[in-house]
């Protein structure tokens, strides 16, 4: 059991005899993510337009918000073309805006370019007598002529640009794009022109990554203050190209009234959850994580999930594996104890001791009544476990049963396909990712590990991260059974659930990038100790 003060995330709090710093509980849950962790909170459009009002009301003019967002576009906009035009010619922009507020911040920008040198040209979609408040300041700031919004002038615009920005709609997008608008965006997709966004590229819903219609796809985007849960959430992700964020000076005190328990995973998250180094630790004090591996021809995998937990920084790693395996998984694995199980009651026995501080179930086993049974064995020990590939597929149709079955710290790692069958597909084309995660985990009361291109972490109290930088190189056999291994070696250091769970996503993406192209999942497990050395704050 965990004891601290769980008010205080930053409180040190003792696990299995370990003292670390933790943003989560032992059981799962998960506290309120602290205030100095706002920069990396995902705020919804809706919640940044209040915090935009309270701004306001609180005395800062609208109008100065706006001009400092039209000037982070134009700074933005000034480094694409320099990175561009390699000729030290100013560079050509075309200004896409629309009628409300992300239109005014290009009509800054586009003044700004101008003085700056740039040769500038405007479209708006509708009339600029019709631009009123803010906007309609903006748009008197720029001097030149305005042309009407038009697929064909457009078109013959992009001809002589070497840079799109596009104001037309930001992250509080509703609708979906259609007529002109649609057909202006399909233009500029096809030009091949590099486009910087403006807040969120237009077509983009910002709350929920989806496309509405047709979407701008943009080079680069510039956003303020906070990026939104549609900059994380695929195929927004994907979309907005490199992300750039700038602040603007909203309140600080109205971004933490509406800030939700959401959050991008940057390692600042997950930094004081590492265990504190002692120089007295021996290899139990590390922790000894096991994995119960599958029979072939699914050996591989629990070799995979093995040496992932050692990597992880598991001070033992046992390999529980059917007699007909061991021999191949003894030679194969000079590291790892291995160690043959009959049947359940050999490994009920094997188990029976209290240092086997964290275990994995699934890979390599196949999703049948006897890995469903295995799997209940292994929930009614209470200790920290994670839960994967066939040990998920094999509750399908009756989370219920895996559900009641909850009795300690529990992590799910199903891909889309497992969580169909498993939480099955009522909602799912309404519902965001995070949100069916959420309404997962609190169905089971586990930590729900929901992968993709854009993976989503939630705990059972709504707490969700969301970790959108993975790489296509991470889709070959193997990969998750090293996040799971991954996951319990992490669990058996002592972190938390839902840390183990972010560290893990964060710590398989960088070794893809240090493994580089071609890689196969073993490849992942060599890259590991590179990534630790390397971990942002300092080696873990």
């Amino acid at each position: 059991m965990m004891t601290g003060t769980p008010s205080d995330p930053r409180s040190f709090q003792t696990v299995q005899g370990r003292r670390y710093r933790s943003l989560a509980t032992a059981d799962g849950g998960s506290e309120a993510l602290s205030v100095d962790l706002l920069p990396h909170l995902l705020v919804a459009p809706a919640r940044m337009a209040a915090v935009d009002r309270a701004t306001i009301a609180a005395g800062t003019p609208g109008v100065v918000l706006m001009d400092r967002a039209g000037a982070a576009v134009a700074e933005a906009a000034r480094a694409a073309l320099c990175e561009r035009r390699r000729d030290g010619a100013a560079g050509d922009v075309l200004v896409l805006a629309g009628p409300g507020n992300n239109g005014g911040d290009g009509f800054v920008a586009a003044a700004r370019l101008a003085r700056a040198g740039h040769r500038v040209q405007v479209a708006l979609l509708g009339a600029r007598a019709s631009l009123s408040g803010d906007a309609a300041w903006a748009a008197q700031q720029w001097s030149g002529p305005v042309m009407a919004l038009d697929a064909d002038a457009t078109l013959a615009a992009l001809d002589r640009v070497d840079l799109v920005i596009d104001a037309l709609f930001g992250a509080g997008l509703s609708r979906p794009l259609d007529g002109v608008v649609a057909a202006v965006v399909r233009a500029v997709n096809a030009a091949g022109v590099p486009v910087l966004a403006v807040d969120m590229p237009s077509g983009v819903d910002g709350a929920t990554g989806r496309v509405r219609g047709v979407a701008v796809e943009a080079a680069a985007t510039v956003t303020f203050e906070r990026l939104k849960p549609g900059h994380r959430l695929f195929p927004g992700a994907r979309l907005a190209g490199r992300l750039i964020c700038r602040p603007i000076g909203l309140d600080p005190a109205a971004l933490a009234a509406e800030a939700e328990p959401l959050a991008d995973n940057h390692a600042d998250l997950w930094r004081a959850a590492w265990p504190a180094a002692d120089p007295t630790d021996h290899k139990y004090a590390q922790g000894h994580a096991v994995v119960v591996g599958g029979a072939a021809p699914g050996l591989g995998a629990g070799r995979l999930a093995a040496l992932a937990a050692l990597r992880a920084g598991a001070g033992l790693v046992s390999l529980a594996t059917p007699e007909d395996g061991y021999a191949i998984q003894a030679a194969a694995l000079a590291e790892v104890m291995v160690a043959p199980v009959a049947d359940d009651a050999a490994l009920d026995a094997f188990l029976d001791d209290p240092r086997k501080a964290a275990l994995v179930f699934g890979p390599g086993a196949p999703a049948d009544a006897a890995t469903r049974g295995r799997a209940l064995r292994l929930l009614a020990l209470g200790r920290p476990l994670v839960l994967d590939a066939g040990a998920l597929t094999a509750f399908a149709g009756d989370v219920g049963a895996l559900a009641r079955a909850v009795c300690g710290p529990l992590v799910l790692t199903p891909h889309e396909g497992e969580f169909g069958r498993l939480f099955g597909a009522d909602g799912a084309a309404e519902a965001t990712k995070v949100d069916r995660a959420r309404t997962a985990a609190a169905r089971t009361g586990a930590v729900v590990l929901l992968k993709g291109a854009d993976t989503v972490i939630a705990g059972p109290d709504g707490v969700a991260v969301v970790d959108s930088e993975a790489l296509p190189r991470l889709a070959t056999a193997g990969s998750g059974d090293v996040l799971a291994g991954l996951i319990a070696g992490l669990l058996a250091r002592g972190l938390a659930p839902m840390a183990a769970a972010g560290v893990a996503v964060r710590m398989q993406r960088l070794a893809a990038h240090r493994a580089g192209h071609g890689l196969i999942a073993g490849d992942l497990v060599d890259a590991l100790p590179g990534v630790r050395q390397g971990w942002p704050g300092g080696p873990i």
